[in-house]
């Protein structure tokens, strides 16, 4: 486990972490990053299809978001957008299964080791290293059929090759995945299964390791996912049910997406003796086009305001961000009295984000530009960081720590169109120092448990607004600059390996307090980010995994949250709201049962998991009035069987074939339009084939 950023025991990291095993995933046939995090209560991704996500953990969220309050990496890589203007916080990276190791979930802010974005938790994909020992390869196939949907279809391969016995690997797979889609479509441009759509993408991974104390890993990975059409449905805010039928939206244009991926990255590490030295260097990009159809919303408001008649109003929305990090890290070996970590830390990023909203005339003639908008941004960090840990005793360790970030930024917007008031070039640009602090007590009860208290705090980058200044006075109309926002969490924990080791046990509880909220607000009439309001969140977690015989295997999550905005503000609500997107109580049960059949292994299994209701918004609120999304439970079914080299899986998800409301958005809301809703997919049975060498 490598959460600390050291290599130790998941029992004795003073944290909640989890680590979710990719075959594990494929076996119950997840496909993208909502599936991966349906199992782990507390943990929210808000989804409007494959590629385009936002995640958030322990309630920390306001849901429509400025900044991720998660982070993401790919194994020791930071990866996305940390500043506002890039969409960074609705495209967090939904990696496929690419050859995957497992999926690490850390619970709480890690600002201190993981940087900016990082208040709610870290979400880390962690790949297989090349092995250059033994050649090994495995291909797999799988089809699946959703019910009134379409059959999807997926094929991957990976190879290993030794290059030279001990010293050099090389690793490549590869993937391809056709989603049969399941949303219909109504209206002037009606379709059956509109938001099919395929993924595919390759990683190639080199490892030279010339000696024992030193290696060398180079990587690069490529990912694209197609749609042709989000997953969500409208949904009438005051009755609560859909617009149209249950799987079904009006469409007057398409709304196809497309995200793109691109990774780069070179690790270095060294034994140094008195420490270890890495060196993590990386360049990456990301994009997301997306088409998008405003013409139930400003059609109307055209016909009201300018007595202008339209067929279609379409937007075509793009963001890109390029990426570099370098980071330099030093690891004390493991010591019985005092270890350390040291680390700098440098990111530049520069972010793109188009907007044009266009119209067509009945007849199918070409209408007015309405908005044309451009908003590129840079963003530059520093950072150093560091901990330290003093053992004084047997079973007993101190931590303390902290980070300190310098980021420097410039934004620019450009504005052009019929309702944009004539056109418009502003800029701004900001300057900020951003602190977090890391302090842990653990003790080991017995050889086998361990208690641990832990007060950590994590932040988001602040940033620049548009500039503006009041002809009259000459001052600015509306805050230049956000702050970054910030938060403490006090977390107070026992982890166990009970019962001759058959039950593991993860508990914990905390308490958080978020200061200086960041908020999307208008402040005379010029949309802006500002700080404003406060928040406290409460909670228990309870993870356990009780193994009482070989052949039977349990796992149980709960969560229990209490977010709520303890100073209100007038981007989010009222003092005593609830956090969006936040269920109370979440759970999840599952069971393995592994037996012999003509003498193969064999294993079934079945899982199901709570949420309970959530809000979608703030009562009250302009800008984001609220939606109440029902509880609901979900169950999956798994079974296969292993032939050696041959694996064959079953699986079977949403059982009972529920229309769950995963996620809402309630942006169009305000302007007389719906609330998009991303419904559970229906019962969908598929099987999966895999031989490998």
């Amino acid at each position: 486990m490598s959460a600390t950023r050291r290599r130790e025991p998941a029992r004795e990291v003073p944290v909640q972490v989890q680590a979710i095993p990719a075959d594990q995933l494929e076996k119950g046939g997840a496909r993208q990053l909502a599936d991966y995090m349906a199992d782990q209560p507390g943990v929210n991704v808000n989804s409007a299809g494959a590629g385009y996500n936002s995640v958030t953990m322990r309630g920390v969220s306001t849901g429509a978001q400025t900044i991720s309050t998660v982070g993401i990496y790919v194994d020791d890589i930071a990866f996305g957008s940390s500043g506002a203007y890039a969409n960074g916080a609705q495209t967090a990276l939904d990696l496929s299964l690419l050859d995957l190791h497992h999926i690490e979930v850390l619970r709480g802010p890690q600002g201190t080791l993981y940087g900016a974005g990082a208040m709610g938790g870290l979400l880390k994909y962690v790949t297989n290293e090349p092995d250059s020992y033994e050649l090994s390869g495995k291909v797999g196939l799988g089809v699946s059929s959703t019910k009134d949907g379409g059959i999807g279809h997926t094929e991957n391969a990976v190879v290993n090759v030794p290059l030279n016995e001990g010293v050099a690997g090389l690793r490549v797979a590869a993937f391809h995945d056709h989603a049969g889609g399941y949303i219909d479509a109504v209206g002037p441009v009606p379709g059956k299964d509109i938001n099919r759509g395929d993924s595919s993408g390759a990683r190639i991974s080199l490892l030279v390791q010339p000696s024992s104390k030193l290696k060398v890993r180079v990587t690069g990975l490529s990912e694209q996912i197609k749609r042709d059409a989000h997953d969500y449905v409208d949904y009438d805010k005051t009755t609560g049910r859909p617009v149209e039928g249950d799987y079904e939206r009006n469409n007057a244009v398409r709304e196809p997406l497309t995200t793109k991926v691109q990774l780069l990255s070179a690790g270095v590490e060294a034994e140094l003796g008195w420490a270890r030295l890495e060196s993590i260097t990386s360049a990456q990009t990301s994009s997301l086009a997306n088409d998008l159809d405003y013409t139930a919303v400003y059609a109307p408001l055209l016909q009201q305001l300018a007595g202008l008649t339209v067929e279609t109003v379409p937007v075509r929305a793009y963001s890109k961000t390029r990426k570099e990090t370098q980071e330099f890290r030093l690891t004390s070996p493991s010591s019985k009295t005092l270890e350390w970590l040291a680390g700098l830390f440098y990111t530049h990023e520069r972010g793109t984000n188009h907007q044009l909203s266009s119209s067509t005339l009945p007849g199918g003639g070409d209408g007015p530009t309405l908005v044309s908008a451009s908003l590129p941004s840079t963003l530059s960090e520093l950072a150093v960081y560091g901990d330290l840990t003093w053992k004084p005793m047997p079973g007993l360790a101190v931590t303390g720590g902290m980070r300190i970030a310098r980021n420097k930024q410039e934004f620019g917007q450009t504005l052009s169109g019929a309702l944009a008031g004539g056109d418009q070039s502003l800029a701004g640009s900001s300057k900020e120092t951003s602190k977090t602090y890391l302090a842990t007590v653990s003790y080991a009860l017995s050889p086998v448990s361990n208690i641990y208290a832990r007060a950590a705090s994590g932040y988001r980058p602040g940033g620049p607004n548009p500039l503006v200044n009041d002809p009259g006075t000459g001052l600015p109309i509306a805050p230049p600059i956000f702050k970054h926002d910030s938060l403490w969490s006090y977390e107070a924990g026992y982890k166990a390996d009970l019962l001759n080791k058959t039950l593991k046990v993860e508990a914990s509880v905390y308490d958080i307090r978020w200061s200086d909220i960041q908020q999307f607000t208008s402040v005379n009439g010029l949309g802006v980010i500002v700080n404003g309001g406060k928040a406290k969140i409460q909670g228990v977690e309870l993870g356990l995994r009780y193994k009482p015989a070989d052949p039977l295997s349990i796992n149980a999550g709960l969560s229990y949250v209490d977010a709520k905005l303890t100073k209100g503000s007038d981007g989010l609500g009222a003092a005593g709201a609830p956090l969006p997107n936040s269920a109370r109580l979440s759970a999840s049960l599952g069971s393995t049962y592994t037996f012999s059949l003509a003498e193969h292994e064999a294993w079934v299994g079945g899982s199901a998991r709570y949420q309970g209701k959530r809000n979608a918004g703030f009562d009250g609120s302009n800008l984001q009035p609220n939606f109440i999304m029902p509880s609901y439970w979900l169950a999956d079914l798994q079974a296969g069987m292993d032939f050696q080299r041959v694996q064959l899986s079953l699986y079977l998800r949403n059982v009972f074939n529920r229309q769950a409301l995963l996620a809402a958005s309630t942006l169009y809301v305000p302007l007389n339009g719906p609330v998009q809703a991303t419904i559970a997919q229906p019962r969908t049975i598929g099987v999966t084939l895999s031989a490998s060498f």
